[in-house]
């Protein structure tokens, strides 16, 4: 049975999709900046993840609805805006090689999630869980993908914002910023854990208050002329972000 909370996922990819128009009008004014192309790339994603969850709360579960779902949400999660941050404190030769290695990693997965069969007797026709796979063991590709995630995104935001405090001795905006992105970032993987064990609700909830508190923190950090820790940053058009 539908309740509210199944609407939620609405909501959020109508900020998703909002979001990922402002972060692509910003690399645009800094096409050289592969970190802007990545986070506007992952909040795309992320949209196309809570999409699929609105489609199968307006029209109820579908085969290929719940495959994207998959595949966008529970495998990708928030790799693609890791990769941003990725692009930003490591050497672009670097971040290019895992770029590669990820893309590789995920294009296997991906397979094997639209190859694997799907106990239709477990669906329910208005929320989405991977418990549906009958390849269960393709459900062990995401934990590698979320925890690259949680490293890059989460402690790449908690460790520029330590910088920050350091360098500048305050609790300034790119601190709070920052702390904001962490924060953001954290807790639809928390979310996420809750739908390994059927409570799916969860995750749509920490999916929006996550990606309103990422906006947050980017929007704080725009707004900051503070110059920026990170040399691409520095690099781009003699702007702070």
């Amino acid at each position: 049975m539908r309740n509210l909370i199944h609407f939620v996922p609405v909501f959020t990819s109508i900020i998703a999709f909002v979001f990922a128009a402002v972060l692509y009008q910003r690399w645009r004014s800094k096409p050289t900046s592969p970190y802007l192309a990545w986070w506007t790339i992952g909040v795309i994603t992320y949209g196309v993840g809570t999409l699929t969850e609105s489609m199968t709360t307006l029209f109820g579960w579908h085969l290929w609805i719940f495959r994207a779902w998959y595949i966008s949400g529970a495998l990708l999660g928030g790799m693609p805006l890791a990769q941003g941050t990725v692009y930003l404190v490591l050497p672009k030769k670097v971040a290019n090689w895992l770029t590669i290695v990820l893309v590789a990693y995920i294009a296997v997965a991906s397979i094997f999630i639209l190859l694997s069969p799907v106990n239709l007797a477990l669906v329910e026709p208005d929320r989405l869980s991977g418990s549906v796979l009958v390849w269960q063991w393709t459900r062990l590709f995401s934990p590698l993908v979320n925890l690259y995630a949680l490293i890059f995104l989460v402690g790449g935001a908690l460790l520029s914002a330590w910088k920050y405090w350091r360098r500048d001795n305050e609790l300034g905006t790119r601190v709070i910023g920052n702390i904001c992105i962490a924060l953001g970032a954290l807790l639809p993987g928390i979310g996420g854990s809750f739908t390994r064990f059927g409570h799916v609700e969860v995750l749509y909830v920490t999916e929006i208050l996550g990606l309103a508190l990422i906006w947050l923190g980017y929007q704080l950090m725009v707004a900051d002329s503070v110059i920026s820790i990170h040399l691409s940053q520095r690099r781009s058009a003699g702007q702070a972000v």
